[in-house]
Parts: C-alpha cells; structure tokens; sequence
C-alpha cells in the first residue's frame, strides 16, 4: 500500500518508530509554509530554526534511502497550506493511505481533523513518541479535585518515572527544592561557559526575505548560535550538564543586563522541535548529577528536573484539557494595547529595555524575565491577553502554542482567573530588585513609588490592586497585599493612580 507520512516542524524525532523496519511504498512529507510562518508576526530566528532544522531533518531520512518530498518556502508546487499541499501529493502520487503524528498545536489537530474528512482514503493518527504523559493524562488526574496544583502533578510524574526516589520516598526527604533557587547571581563565580555553536543560515535567510515573510528581531547569519540538529542538541545539552548545570538550581531565577543565559541550557528549542527527547535530558542530567554529587547539589537537579517532568509536562495537559475556549479567556477584562517598546526595546526603564533586547536579539528570554519583566509590566498595564500572547508566540525561539499560551494567559496573565496559578504574578520594583542587577543602572528609583524618578513598576503595582480589587478579593493569597494597600495614605494612594495612568497612556 502507497502511504504518504506527515511530518510537521516540531515532529523531528529520530528515535520514532516510523524509522525503525521497512518503508517500501513509503513517501514522507515536510512542508515550509506560509500558513506557518504568517499565522503571527515571528522572530527571524525562530522561523530559521525550524527551517534549518526540518531541512536538516529531511536530508537525514534520505540519507536511510527513505524517500522524502520536502517543499521549501518556494517551490512552485508549495501551496503554502497544509491541506492544499497535502491533497495535491496524494493525487499525483496515487497515495493509498495517509498517516500523520498528532500534532501538539490545537489548530493543526482541527486542520488535520478536516483534511481527514476530506480525502477518500484511509488515514491513521500516531503519537509523538515524545512525551512522558499522554494529552489526557492531567485531566484524567485531577478529575475530582478541586484545583489543578503543579506540585501534586509534579510528585505523580516522579513517583511513575521513578526519577530523583529513593523507593517511594523523594531523593534528599524533600520533594521540591523551589526556595533554594532563588540567588541573585554576581560575576564573582566568573562568566558562566557557554556552548560556542556558530553556523551558517545565510541561505535560509535570504529564502526567507526574497519569499517576503515579514518578521521581529535580528540575526547574525553567519554565526547562528541555536542547535537545528540532533548532534548539536546532545552537545549543548553535555555541555550544560558539565558546566552549567553545578550552579543552575542557585540561579535558575536571577537576572543580569550582561548576560544572556546564564546557567540555563537553551535546549528548549530542541525539545519542542522533538530533536531530543524529555527523557534524554533528564537522564543525561541525572547521570552528570550522580557522577559529579560533590560538585553538583540536589537542588541544582531537581530545578532542572521539575522544569521538564513537572512543568513542561503540566503545561501540556493544561492546554489540551481546556483547549479551545481557553485562547478566549481574559478573567481580569484587560483591553489595553502593548506598548509600541515591546517592539524595538525603546524604554527608559532598564529591566525592559534589557530584557526586550535580549529578545529581540536572540529571541530568548529566560522565564523569570518573561514572567517577572515583560509579564509583569504587560499584566500591570493591564494589557489585553490576546496582544501579549501573540507577543510571546511570536518572540521567542521555543514558543508553540501548547507550551506558550498556558504560560503566557496562564502563568503571566491571570486571564485564565487561577486555573494555573494560585495568584497573579505581580511585583513592584522590589523583586526585580532583588533578583536582577538591572536597577543599578536605571533612571528611575527602585525605592520610590511616587514622583517623576520613581520606579513605575511601583505605581502600577499599586495601581493593579486598587482597579483589581473587585475582581480578587475572595483570593486569600492576595489579602496580605489589600491589607498593605489599605495602609497607604488617600493623598498618596491619588498620586499613585495618577502616575500609574500616565505610564499606562503612554506609547513608550
């Protein structure tokens, strides 16, 4: 039988078993497609990542005497919609069956649903193989209980994977490890080592701009740093197991304007593109942690270990059960534009400003400062959810819309009214303060909340509680910060709102 194999972007998993036995009458199918590219305004980087990857990716299962149709961007026989193209191989290669992975996007899994009924031959779905956790697994779960906390979902994957146990007890008597990753980083350790992986993406790039892709950001076409192939990805994931991963959990949430990654691992883009898997990173870090136990503390693997098994997976099952009315949600009514700043990173105030052209630059932000700087200010503005997610999709190198969105309307924004977190994520001046180095260099004054040289993290703050009161005020975790309000002077409490309205009316 004549089958044609669906491979999406994300799905570039060497390890599935679509690659193990014979693949007679077998033809697989990569697309680079407008429909992807257009959907939202991209990083350049992004967009090239996932070319050079899918490219790199295709060439590898030809070099298997696999037989492969891979469209670039222009090909004249690229209809530049999945259907379309999809339809038009299956006619002119007589196709007998189609076969696809399920796709970790909500929108291609409706597409692919409509293509289905729509071709006269049989089809068949296959998972990823990449996951620890199934899409219903969360809401099968939690059916029953009455909130959807991480931690209980976080020690359910460590028990059933047996990862970081000691029998049915937790590795160290203690299941989390969150309080000790909370160091403000200095440079008296020294520059943390980075991985130096350079590549050429020239021809990607001028693919790109001759097709007219509008995109954000920039790049260095001939010194891309981001892993687009298995080998890179298992090299970068070894080098931050080696020499990142001793100090990760201490600073996994500090901030500094002079550095980029710090001792993160930057393989997230690895992971969502399926070049490696959840499992291989944990075990490669497991394995460094066990052989380097003198250098490398518990709670340098266990931050690490609860951002792939517990996070990354929770985020997952949260957006397949509450897919699509979710992408809708907007529970604090926020309707004001994104600041024309998020575009070019041109604000007086410094944690923006370094943060947004950290982005901007190299389409990473790690999540303390997507969270905490650019998550934070959106939410206190009291941006409208839509804006700021299709900022963050478009953005960052690793943002697809399972992983983004219920972190970003989620996490960041409250918009889902504490579906997945307990409270809004907002902070003054202070915790940016205490987290980051970036205050240091401001204009503004991290102390004050009123007056033109005080810091606007501080008045719209206070601000947010005061036009958000009605809307929060059954949140007990947000009572102690009601009662602070109410301690503030009526004189001052006028000369916050005013402040706070200025910096919310201005463009920049």
């Amino acid at each position: 039988m004549k089958t044609l194999r669906l491979l999406l972007g994300d799905q570039l998993n060497q390890k599935h078993s679509w690659f193990r036995g014979s693949q007679e009458n077998t033809i697989y199918f990569m697309a680079e497609m407008r429909q992807e590219t257009d959907y939202t305004v991209h990083h350049i980087q992004k967009i090239i990542a996932f070319f050079e990857a899918m490219e790199k990716f295709s060439e590898w299962i030809r070099n298997k005497g696999i037989k492969v149709i891979y469209y670039r961007l222009n090909d004249k026989k690229n209809k530049q919609n999945l259907i379309k193209n999809i339809e038009d191989i299956v006619s002119r290669h007589k196709i007998e069956k189609f076969e696809y992975q399920l796709p970790d996007e909500y929108r291609l899994d409706q597409q692919l649903q409509q293509l289905k009924g729509k071709l006269s031959i049989e089809s068949q779905a296959y998972d990823t193989e990449h996951f620890l956790t199934d899409r219903e697994e969360l809401c099968d779960f939690f059916h029953g209980k009455n909130s959807l906390l991480m931690e209980s979902f976080y020690r359910h994957m460590r028990k059933k994977h047996k990862v970081l146990m000691n029998n049915e007890k937790p590795e160290g008597g203690k299941w989390n490890f969150d309080q000790s990753n909370r160091k403000k980083w200095n440079d008296k350790l020294g520059k943390p080592k980075q991985y130096q992986l350079k590549s050429n993406v020239t021809s990607t790039l001028a693919r790109i701009k001759k097709s007219g892709v509008k995109s954000i950001g920039k790049v260095d076409p001939e010194n891309f740093i981001w892993p687009t192939s298995r080998e890179d990805s298992i090299k970068l994931l070894r080098h931050f197991c080696q020499y990142l991963l001793p100090h990760f959990g201490d600073f996994q949430d500090a901030m500094d304007p002079n550095e980029v990654f710090l001792y993160h691992s930057r393989i997230s883009f690895s992971l969502n593109s399926k070049l490696i898997s959840p499992k291989e990173a944990i075990d490669t870090a497991i394995k460094s942690w066990k052989e380097g136990k003198a250098s490398i503390g518990l709670n340098q693997i266990e931050g690490f270990v609860r951002q792939i098994l517990g996070w990354r997976e929770y985020m997952r099952g949260v957006y397949w059960m509450s897919m699509p009315d979710y992408e809708n949600q907007n529970k604090l009514k926020n309707s004001n534009d994104l600041p024309d700043f998020f575009w070019n990173a041109e604000t007086s105030m410094n944690c923006l400003h370094k943060a947004i052209q950290n982005s901007l630059d190299n389409a990473y932000a790690h999540h303390i400062q997507r969270l905490m700087i650019t998550g934070n200010f959106a939410l206190l503005t009291q941006t409208h959810p839509d804006q700021v997610e299709s900022w963050y999709l478009g953005i960052y190198i690793d943002a697809i819309q399972w992983v983004e969105m219920p972190n970003t309307r989620g996490m960041s924004q409250f918009a889902d009214g504490g579906l997945v977190a307990t409270k809004p994520y907002i902070s003054s001046g202070s915790y940016i303060n205490k987290m980051s180095n970036y205050c240091r260099d401001c204009i503004y004054d991290v102390k004050q909340r009123t007056g033109e040289n005080a810091c606007p993290f501080n008045s719209l703050y206070w601000n947010f509680l005061i036009e958000k009161r009605k809307l929060l005020k059954d949140n007990h975790r947000m009572s102690m910060m009601f009662n602070l309000l109410d301690k503030i002077e009526r004189k001052e409490l006028v000369e916050i709102q005013r402040r706070a309205k200025k910096f919310m009316t201005k463009k920049q």
